[in-house]
């Protein structure tokens, strides 16, 4: 069986860690699907954009190999890891991914889509309407997903990290805010539960504090679990002071936005 990619995937997700688990628990994860072109697919799209919403079948290419069983982001009670086939692992025996995006609209072979948990380069298998009257069980049964431990958290910011990330977004293509939201919603704040290549966390349990990394730059935040909050408290730069002189190598090319951004909030780097 020969399966070729209908188009690609573009949004502002690089690396697993910045993609939600599941798109639909958190709104503001745009992207756009463009499809390729000679191959028909303006007609293949007709009477689509009538749909709210849309399954879309992808590759899971940046993964080699897959596992029979695996660690979930928040596991059942008295469990570690399940089997693959009753998860939603990336590292499976085909990389194949499945995801209900929203569907904003259509313009030429670009769709605009919302809620999405794909990286960005994803190739993209195929497009399918979500139909509510066949897609959706609200009262199936979802086996050890129905005993997970941890709700979700509310997150807030201060003024300082609020004008601290629209900076940022102002000047880069960064959203931290977004990002700090997805990692931190649940709660559970346990590096063993998670993987480490999505959530580059540490955490003081003493103070109640945490420091989350994106890319290049540090989210100190604290928690208060009697009250399941999070709040973020400001961002600072991951580049120690020597890192930012002139003439320092720059392999990420980001460093002068790290100097402007530490010069405009009066940060000594």
């Amino acid at each position: 069986m020969q399966i070729t990619p209908i188009g690609t995937f573009f949004g502002d997700a690089v690396y697993k860690y910045e993609a939600p688990r599941q798109g639909r628990l958190f709104a503001g994860h745009p992207g756009r699907i463009v499809l390729n072109e000679g191959q028909n697919f303006e007609m293949a799209l007709r009477d689509l954009d009538g749909f709210e919403r849309i399954w879309v079948i992808f590759q899971f290419h940046e993964n080699e190999g897959w596992r029979p069983t695996t660690r979930p982001p928040v596991p059942p009670k008295g469990k570690d890891r399940v089997g693959t086939f009753a998860s939603r692992s990336p590292y499976r025996p085909n990389p194949i991914g499945l995801s209900c995006v929203r569907l904003l609209k259509i313009d030429g072979l670009t769709l605009y889509v919302d809620e999405a948990d794909l990286l960005n380069g994803t190739p993209v298998l195929d497009i399918k309407p979500y139909i509510p009257m066949a897609d959706a069980f609200p009262d199936a049964k979802a086996g050890w997903v129905e005993e997970q431990v941890g709700d979700l958290w509310t997150v807030d910011t201060t003024e300082e990290f609020a004008a601290q990330n629209r900076w940022i977004a102002e000047h880069s293509e960064f959203d931290l805010d977004s990002f700090a939201r997805v990692q931190l919603s649940r709660g559970n704040f346990s590096k063993d539960l998670f993987d480490s290549s999505r959530r580059r966390l540490t955490i003081d349990e003493v103070a109640c504090t945490g420091v989350l990394a994106y890319r290049t730059f540090r989210i100190h935040f604290t928690y208060d679990e009697s009250n399941r909050l999070v709040c973020l408290q400001r961002i600072l730069s991951g580049y120690a002071a020597e890192e930012l002189q002139e003439g320092a190598e720059d392999k990420y090319g980001d460093k002068q936005l790290h100097r402007d951004f530490l010069k405009s909030f009066g940060i000594a780097p």
